[in-house]
């Protein structure tokens, strides 16, 4: 008998194909899984581009990205057997977070949602998101351009203290010299800290660049989680991206308890290009998920780790 996971996905896997009459540009793997995904696996981040006329784009973002809906998620997630998913309010969107509580609702007790705010978004309404089921904020200070520890700094220390009350964690998208600048701060946070897209080393600079032992620290300690997703953002190497098999490989051994994984679906280029306006829109990467999941064996062989970071993890963190 189908589980009622299973007819829900169905349905909106079905949905598909008449939204690929509106956009088809939101990659789908082409690739099957080699490998068993332990039951209540969960992709960690991915995003939601809703119609915008439904919901406006932020006036002041940097760049425009093609549509992606719940339909096509969903689609991509029955691929690669994920049962969960977090969706990650994109700095597209500013602090309006209704595009990831549109994809959240189309996913029901499975998802959950990570958000976006600011000084001005009263208690209340993250009294609100938390029953909506969000978890967390995130500080996104790479696609804006946010390379000083005086403004990097401040942001993290605000975010934590309006966090600790509730137990949501905060979430960045930063490179390797601001974790460096901050890791007095991650080091003494109440709150779960979780890190972006590998903390946004650089594959090409190898191993003792400035900065990935402090990440490898914060994450050894338990002080921080490390996202090992997006790895297309940190090499060049496509399609296996092998030299980021080292950094996967240390931050695991480094403490598996602290790593969670995710696609980056549906794979916004936010890089700035000579002539593209933020207002025009940028394709999106055409990742082959499948095949970027079935480099996890190969960052981690044991079965009962990869457990760990598909599973019980995210459960942990994210409260499934």
């Amino acid at each position: 008998m189908l589980s009622r996971r299973s007819v829900l996905l169905a349905s909106l896997a079905a949905g598909v194909a008449m939204s690929n009459k509106a956009h088809a540009r939101a990659a789908q793997p082409a690739t099957p899984v080699n490998f068993d995904v332990p039951l209540h696996a969960c992709d960690c981040h991915t995003h939601i581009h809703g119609d915008p006329e439904t919901f406006p784009f932020f006036a002041g973002r940097v760049y425009t990205p093609e549509l992606a809906s719940p339909e096509e998620m969903a689609a991509l997630h029955k691929s690669l057997n994920m049962e969960r998913v977090v969706i990650v309010t994109p700095s597209v969107y500013g602090t309006d977070n209704s595009s990831t509580l549109f994809g959240m609702k189309a996913r029901g007790v499975n998802a959950r949602g990570v958000a976006v705010i600011d000084d001005k978004t009263p208690e209340s309404a993250l009294d609100a998101m938390h029953q909506d089921g969000f978890r967390g904020v995130r500080l996104n200070l790479a696609t804006g351009g946010v390379n000083d520890p005086n403004v990097g700094r401040p942001r993290f220390t605000a975010a934590v203290e309006r966090m600790k009350a509730r137990g949501w964690h905060v979430q960045l998208y930063t490179t390797l010299p601001m974790i460096s600048a901050i890791k007095d701060l991650v080091e003494t946070a109440p709150v779960p800290v979780v890190f972006d897209h590998f903390g946004g080393l650089e594959a090409s600079r190898g191993l003792g660049q400035p900065g990935f032992s402090d990440l490898v620290a914060l994450v050894k300690s338990g002080k921080a989680y490390v996202k090992i997703s997006g790895a297309y953002r940190s090499s060049t190497l496509a399609p296996d991206y092998k030299d980021i098999v080292p950094f996967a490989q240390a931050l695991i051994t480094a403490n598996a308890d602290r790593i969670v994984w995710g696609t980056d679906w549906p794979h916004p280029d936010s890089s700035r290009v000579e002539g593209r306006k933020p207002t025009d829109v940028a394709p999106l990467y055409q990742i082959d998920d499948g095949r970027l999941l079935n480099q996890l064996p190969v960052w981690a062989p044991d079965a009962d780790v990869r457990k760990k970071i598909l599973v019980d993890n995210p459960a942990r963190l994210y409260g499934f």
